[in-house]
């Protein structure tokens, strides 16, 4: 909850004072004015009914209105809104290397603390661009996608150690063909700066560089370390400080590698190499190599616009109001009073009942619309259409709450429509919390992974569960003590390479009831090809074949009566 005008709750303290103060003395000069114009004898009769704590409850009912009316000018906010608008800049993918190599403290505290570092000051100058990030070992992938927002860019690049990718090795070739995929099109200029000590163990950086050059990519490329070299330490299973050995038992030591990079870097058009030597490095290469790119004209990005809630006390101050304006002083008749002078239709006792029963029916034509726990509710009972299609009303009027497109996400997936799921979960990849980011992940590799086992071809299958694959990464990254998420990285694994060792069973099945099919051997042919189909998820691009074949085999081989 915030303010747009916080120094007008200042006044908070001074007028509360004040009003009690003002009532504190117009009670007693009423008082007094009473005296002077009415007999004493008078006044207990005049004052019949009169109730000193109804007077009390008046003046606080003002009093709490005059605090809301001050919230309204004070323009109250709750909650925000994610905006599309536009603006000039440029989009930036980071990519650092969180390989092993990167453990040396050649420079201070280590190689990888280093790139880190060094990419926050990257993200302070570069204000007005999209950035996102790229982690690379032996193998890459894209961390946090494009963004303006500095707090996602910034949580995702805390969360980077050496263990973040399990495969060893330093595949720049990778690294740069990731960062590539994650441009969109558009007319931006494509940025990419590599963090690395340049220990490439793919040969094929360079190539990669230049193909990324045809894609419009711009490549700097930053050299953590020292040409000397250093040798890599690392705690033992007891905490003490060893250090990294080869296979054979021999001390690692690494090396800056600045001639590849400066080949990597002279590829592409634009692009040149900088060594990292002090806090200057990064402004220089902004400065000179990122900054005179032609900025876009029309970047959208997604900026956070805070909700205005200033109506809540408006609403409130105005029904404090109206409740003050009809609640009387005087006590109400009693029982035998009221039935010898009924009040007539209209009368004033008659109104505020006529105000209730409107309140509440604006209150029940309200619960009659969408609410997170209709939501949930339908979903408990297995209704996962109509739970999908109640969080999304929600969501018409609470755009921000990223939780609401979890649910939406969680509800279309049971309901096994994936393509909304992946768009809901996506959406929540732009969540603070970590740990709501991680579980969105999670569940999008299901979502990839189910809509390969729907895929009607082999290649679809592999793109989907490929696909999956990455996102289980992401999410062991995020949180490495999920079982879970690791479980099914490694199932998705395993389904790949069994993917391979199917698809090449597939194509020799397939042969041999081609062969028996030419040899007339229909019956034969449909038996090979129905061992196929039994149990097989990759078996759906055959089972037109397959029908087919039964069909000739019914008239070709009519059954004995």
């Amino acid at each position: 909850m915030n303010f747009a005008y916080e120094h007008i709750l200042w006044l908070l303290p001074l007028i509360l004072p004040v009003l009690m103060a003002f009532y504190w003395w117009s009670a007693r000069e009423r008082e007094r004015l009473m005296t002077q114009f009415i007999q004493a004898r008078l006044l207990p009769e005049l004052l019949a009914g009169v109730s000193t704590t109804r007077q009390k409850i008046r003046a606080g009912l003002l009093v709490a209105a005059v605090v809301c009316l001050l919230l309204t000018l004070a323009r109250l906010q709750w909650g925000f809104d994610w905006q599309e608008v536009s603006q000039r800049g440029l989009d930036i993918v980071v990519a650092i290397d969180t390989s092993k190599s990167m453990l040396a403290e050649d420079i201070a505290p280590n190689r990888l603390a280093r790139a880190k570092l060094a990419a926050l000051d990257l993200m302070q100058q570069a204000k007005s661009d999209r950035l996102g990030l790229v982690a690379f070992a032996g193998s890459a992938f894209l961390q946090c996608p494009l963004t303006i927002d500095d707090s996602a860019f910034r949580q995702s690049l805390d969360a980077l150690d050496v263990n973040i990718i399990p495969e060893g090795g330093t595949a720049i070739a990778e690294a740069i063909n990731e960062a590539a995929k994650a441009f969109k099109e558009g007319d931006n200029h494509k940025v990419v700066v590599l963090f690395t000590d340049g220990e490439d163990h793919d040969e094929t950086a360079v190539d990669a560089a230049k193909a990324a050059k045809e894609a419009g990519v711009v490549i700097f490329t930053v050299g953590i370390g020292s040409v000397e070299g250093e040798l890599l330490r690392v705690k033992n299973a007891e905490g003490k400080a060893d250090y990294v050995r080869d296979e054979n038992g021999n001390v690692v030591k690494s090396h800056l590698n600045e001639a590849l990079l400066k080949q990597i870097a002279a590829a592409t058009e634009g692009g040149f190499y900088l060594p990292l030597r002090d806090a200057n490095t990064l402004d220089m290469l902004y400065q000179k190599g990122i900054a005179p790119l032609p900025k876009s004209d029309a970047q959208d990005k997604l900026v956070k616009r805070p909700l205005e809630r200033y109506h809540w006390p408006l609403g409130i101050a105005m029904l404090l109001l109206i409740a003050e304006m009809l609640f009387p002083e005087r006590r109400s008749s009693t029982r035998r009073e009221s039935k010898t002078n009924p009040q007539r239709p209209g009368s004033e006792t008659g109104v505020p009942a006529a105000l209730i029963v409107g309140l509440l029916l604006f209150g029940l034509s309200g619960l009659a619309s969408a609410t997170p726990a209709s939501a949930l509710k339908e979903y408990q009972a297995g209704h996962f259409e109509l739970s999908q299609k109640e969080y999304e009303r929600v969501l018409q009027t609470k755009t921000n709450d990223l939780r609401l497109h979890f649910n939406a996400g969680a509800a279309a997936y049971r309901a096994t429509n994936y393509d909304a799921a992946i768009q809901h979960f996506t959406a929540v990849l732009l969540a603070e919390d970590v740990k709501l980011q991680q579980s969105a992940y999670y569940n999008l590799g299901n979502t990839k992974f189910q809509m390969g086992v729907g895929a009607e071809d082999f290649d679809a299958i592999q793109a989907a569960w490929e696909e999956a694959l990455k996102f289980f990464q992401s999410a062991v990254a995020l949180e490495k003590q999920d079982a879970d998420a690791q479980f099914n990285l490694d199932f998705v694994k395993r389904n790949l390479d069994m993917l391979a060792q199917l698809r090449e069973a597939a194509r020799r099945a397939k042969a041999a009831a081609d062969a028996a099919t030419r040899s007339r051997n229909y019956h034969r042919a449909v038996e090979i090809m129905e061992s196929l189909m039994h149990n097989n998820p990759t078996s759906k691009p055959f089972q037109e074949f397959t029908k087919k074949l039964k069909d000739i085999d019914e008239i070709a081989t009519p059954h004995q009566p």
